[in-house]
């Protein structure tokens, strides 16, 4: 065995160019390397052949030769095949390398070693696995925490893409609280509900919260929906849509804040989205909350002539009372109505709606402070 083992490596070789399409369109340094392992395992075996009763490190003895970045151009599958056909070039030299009448102690021989090879395979890839999923876990992180501190640069994008991340032109951020207990567990419940939801993802704990961005779809609210079986109980918060992963610094800004002024919402749906918490956002100090009432509400209400201002915050005052603004006004009743039709259709908010009524009151009284320089 020890005398044929350079030739059977190279007939395992041959074989393998003739076999196996994969190895064939390799890169040289890789079909060298690939040489070099075929050949440390006949080798190793021949040396637990000469003494099986000692422990074997057979992944080191084997697959030490190689460099670890090898275990990323060749897959598993592609292994197996490697083994395979190495072991069949040894077991079809059986007859040759055998003294007589000892064929079927070394055919037997090889066929154990064959399978402690198959067990230094699976380790050798699994500890790969294990490694490169704890990097792609700090990796996510990084991102993660970038994006939430409003770091999101050229940098978050390049790890972003390091893990599968197709910069989709949909994105959006969903916080809530994390649950008790092991945080990977609930990262791969992230996971599941994404592919799912066919989404995109990265997603973290980070403290007691849990993180997700989600991309490639348009609707936040639906996105909450599907991601919101791993969340603690308590609010969720969807933020609104970006167009990539750096704008979503300002989907995660509202989120946050959305999720920090829920309190003062106790009957919230669950998701909201962080758009639906303006007035309590405003309140709790979110100056872009404050911006945002004010140049979506305020500002188009005021640029579409002094009536609809005056008929919404008249109305307001008297309770939704469409009667009691029109004799206020000294107006019939359907001008008043009319007027609110108009103020829906200039904002998107119904005044006619309890809820709706109190964002544009709260905009209403942002304008008129900033109006005033206050």
């Amino acid at each position: 065995m020890e005398k044929s083992s350079g030739k059977l490596a190279a007939v395992a070789i041959a074989r393998m160019d003739e076999q196996l399409p994969w190895y064939r369109a390799m890169p040289p340094e890789n079909r060298s390397w690939i040489g070099l392992v075929a050949q440390a395992g006949i080798a190793a075996f021949t040396e637990w052949f000469r003494h099986p009763e000692t422990p074997q490190a057979i992944s080191t003895d084997v697959f030490g030769t190689a460099p670890r970045e090898l275990t990323r151009a060749i897959t598993l599958r592609q292994t197996v095949e490697m083994v395979r056909t190495t072991i069949e070039v040894m077991e079809s030299a059986i007859d040759e390398v055998a003294a007589p009448g000892d064929e079927s102690v070394l055919r037997e021989a090889v066929l154990v070693y064959a399978r402690e090879i198959a067990f230094a395979t699976a380790q050798v890839y699994a500890q790969a696995a294990e490694a490169r999923g704890a990097w792609d876990a700090r990796l996510e992180s990084l991102v993660v925490n970038a994006v939430l501190s409003g770091e999101a640069d050229e940098g978050a994008l390049s790890r972003a893409a390091a893990l599968g991340w197709t910069s989709p032109e949909s994105v959006c951020v969903v916080l809530g609280t994390a649950p008790s207990g092991n945080s990977e567990l609930t990262v791969e419940a992230i996971r599941r509900a994404a592919r799912h939801a066919k989404v995109q993802v990265l997603t973290g704990v980070l403290g007691e919260r849990l993180v997700v961005i989600a991309g490639g779809s348009d609707n936040p609210l639906q996105t909450a929906k599907a991601l919101i079986g791993p969340f603690a109980p308590g609010p969720v918060v969807a933020g609104p849509v970006v167009g990539d992963l750096v704008s979503a610094t300002r989907s995660a800004g509202a989120a946050a804040a959305g999720l920090k002024a829920s309190a003062a919402w106790p009957d919230a749906p669950r998701p909201v989205l962080a758009d639906d918490l303006l007035p309590e956002r405003a309140m709790a100090g979110d100056p872009a909350a404050r911006e945002q009432l004010v140049e979506e509400i305020y500002r188009p209400l005021s640029e579409a002539g002094s009536a609809l201002l005056e008929t919404l915050s008249v109305y307001l005052e008297q309770a939704s009372s469409l009667e009691g603004a029109a004799r206020m006004l000294f107006v019939h009743p359907n001008t008043v109505r009319y007027r609110l039709r108009r103020v829906t259709d200039v904002t998107g908010w119904s005044p006619s709606d309890v809820r709706s009524a109190f964002t544009l009151r709260i905009a209403l009284i942002l304008g008129r402070l900033t109006d005033a320089g206050t």
